[in-house]
């Protein structure tokens, strides 16, 4: 499965045809060979595997990395109670041993 994620470009360095995108708060360079758009600083564009693919509207950007991170946080949600139920069950094997 491949996923392109949004990423807002903050600089472009025309000499090696790169640009570092901010993605989700990290910035990273990343290479313009495969993207066919013109695009500039503030753009928001899909990066895969350190290439830029496409540029993107912003609107459609922020939608994505809104959902995004709604299932960052969902699977938060999920790990936390997989531990409590781990810790949970832990505790009752230990009370159970003392028995």
């Amino acid at each position: 499965m491949c996923l392109a994620i949004p990423s807002k470009i903050v600089s472009i360095n025309t000499e090696n045809n790169t640009a570092i995108v901010d993605t989700l708060g990290v910035q990273r360079e990343s290479s313009l060979d495969l993207v066919q758009d013109n695009v500039c600083v503030g753009d928001f564009v899909l990066l895969h595997v350190g290439y830029i693919m496409a540029k993107i509207d912003e609107e459609d950007a922020k939608e994505s990395l809104r959902l995004y991170a709604e299932i960052v946080e969902t699977m938060k949600q999920e790990e936390m109670q997989d531990e409590l139920v781990f810790s949970t069950n832990d505790l009752s094997k230990h009370t159970i041993e003392e028995s």
